[in-house]
């Protein structure tokens, strides 16, 4: 491990990042700490509701009373099925005082979808809407080893009511389920003996992982407290900073760089119950937020609303980007049209999001050869090698698998240890991403391996074509799969979304990339769509897009 373990990034970090971190305890013990020293400071803010420190702590005590009076024991799980509102909020840190290791789920998941994550994980608990309670998770849980239901609705605690995000009204009360702000609201105390310790797990984060079905990563108390100390000493915010969560609590960048950080930080935490860039820019105005993580996709939305100016984006110390990367172009018209510099960052649920970010006093460079942005630098006291198929380091410069080790990196996959053995040999994160590193120790991700398309025998990387897309003036969003050709076996396809107001035609989109690639990378075929499908995080849905290509292979096999 010659190169790699010399760890050239580390010349780049600055004194605060290069500091030993002692993850020694859990975000529960954050909270008292601020609780201790800023109890009165507002800790969520939710359109016009505020909640102190000292009230998120006393609410979600009482959860955590309820909880365990109800019979959930130490180590049990708890679903978490809610989108960006206190009540998410109150739900897993009611978990932790309990004990409990907590499932954040999607709630963009389907019923099936659900059902697995509660029979894989042996949930006994699930706190979610009382409206997906009502509409499918009641069959969803009958028949799982769900025992104990908690609902809420979220337009409770704040008055706006804005028909933008908050569509819905309060329903009567379940039967079958506790009301979740009633039982915050109780006054009970959390159970004694039950604090996290660093090695418990903390979340089990259902993902798809390098392959195969949904398995759930395993992070501890101790992977979030790690990077949640990383993030709080590396961002240069200033003292209590307000942190606006674009991305969504349940997903691990969500989770873990903006709740957190932000308590782990003595912040303060926006929440706007989903994505709306409407809603977005009013917070940034209102609240005057410091920081802000999300996925390009979400960057593109609010440089498109008709409403936005620089002065959104004014009081913003940091900006990343995480989920998905970032295309130059994006980042070049951004900084263009509103000021900030958009700061890349690379993660997986795996390694408890970040395993490199772009230090805040630099600025990330861009391959010469292939036009790639870097991700940023690892931390500390992180390992990123690039190595080849048999797993032997290239060196730096040259493509192969992102691997990575450090104290982040989750122990394995929930009991699946045939998953953990292939995902983590020795301990050591294969991310099944494709990238390279720099002398500097700049780190690369030219995209996900399984993604490579075979056109004639030669590689092509959706990456490098959607970047070329990203380029054109009337593209907003853009993705590229490879699908079947007769001649080629593979041939290149991109799906565009256009900028409001902007008009080209598939033709001329082909014909932009046909003058800056090589003629086996450019589109054969592009299709323009309203929108492309994304995750509920932002990241726009390859899978889905190639699905579509067999649905329409299916037909036209079907009609002959």
């Amino acid at each position: 491990m010659t190169g790699y373990a010399e760890r050239p990034w580390v010349t780049l970090l600055n004194d605060a990042q290069r500091g030993p971190v002692d993850p020694a305890d859990s975000l529960v013990h954050a909270l008292r700490r601020s609780v201790t020293e800023a109890p009165d400071r507002t800790f969520l803010a939710y359109f016009d509701a505020r909640l102190t420190y000292r009230e998120v702590d006393e609410l979600s005590d009482s959860v955590a009373a309820h909880l365990a009076a109800r019979g959930l024991e130490r180590g049990d799980r708890v679903a978490v099925l809610l989108q960006n509102s206190p009540h998410f909020v109150l739900a897993v840190l009611g978990a932790w005082k309990a004990g409990a290791t907590v499932v954040p789920v999607n709630p963009m998941y389907k019923s099936a979808e659900v059902a697995h994550v509660l029979r894989d994980g042996e949930v006994a608990a699930l706190i979610c809407s009382d409206r997906a309670w009502e509409s499918y998770l009641r069959g969803t849980a009958d028949g799982s080893p769900v025992r104990i239901v908690l609902t809420g609705c979220e337009s409770d605690f704040q008055t706006r009511n804005d028909a933008r995000v908050l569509t819905f009204e309060r329903l009567p009360q379940a039967p079958d389920a506790d009301d979740l702000v009633a039982v915050a609201r109780q006054g009970g105390k959390a159970p004694e003996g039950r604090d996290p310790r660093p090695g418990d797990i903390a979340l089990i984060s259902y993902t798809s992982g390098t392959s195969g079905t949904p398995k759930g990563a395993t992070n501890t108390h101790a992977n979030i407290m790690y990077n949640a100390e990383r993030q709080r000493t590396g961002l240069a915010l200033p003292e209590a900073p307000v942190y606006y969560a674009l991305a969504p609590l349940f997903h691990i960048t969500g989770m873990v760089c903006q709740f957190g950080a932000g308590l782990n930080s003595a912040g303060t935490l926006v929440l706007t119950y989903r994505f709306e860039p409407g809603v977005v820019l009013e917070a940034f105005a209102e609240h005057r937020p410091h920081y802000t993580v999300g996925p390009a996709t979400a960057f593109m939305a609010l440089a498109a609303h008709p409403d936005v100016t620089p002065e959104h984006f004014a009081s913003f110390a940091n900006i990343s980007s995480g989920g998905a990367p970032l295309p130059p172009a994006l980042m070049e018209k951004f900084r263009a049209g509103f000021g900030p510099y958009i700061r890349n960052g690379y993660g997986l649920t795996e390694c408890t999001a970040p395993c490199a970010s772009v230090p805040p006093e630099l600025e990330a460079p861009v391959d010469p050869v292939s036009g790639t942005l870097a991700v940023g630098v690892p931390g500390a006291d992180t390992v990123v090698r690039i190595v080849d198929d048999a797993g032997e380091e290239v060196p730096f410069g040259e493509q192969g698998e992102i691997v990575v080790r450090g104290p982040q990196v989750v122990p394995g996959y929930w009991r699946s240890p045939e998953a953990t053995a292939e995902t983590f040999p020795d301990g050591e994160l294969r991310t099944g991403d494709i990238g390279f590193m720099d002398e500097q120790g700049w780190l690369y991700v030219v995209d996900r391996k399984k993604d490579m398309i075979n056109a004639s025998g030669f590689k092509v990387w959706p990456r490098e074509v959607e970047d070329v897309l990203y380029t054109h003036p009337a593209v907003r969003e853009a993705a590229v799969v490879g699908v079947p050709d007769g001649y080629r076996g593979e041939t290149v396809k991109a799906y565009i979304s256009l900028r409001p107001g902007a008009d080209t035609d598939p033709g001329a989109l082909a014909a932009y990339c046909k003058e800056r690639l090589a003629a086996y990378k450019y589109p054969r075929q592009v299709e323009i769509l309203p929108d492309l499908p994304k995750t509920a995080s932002g990241k726009i849905l390859r899978r889905e897009l190639r699905s579509r290509v067999q649905d329409v292979q299916n037909r036209s096999d079907d009609s002959q």
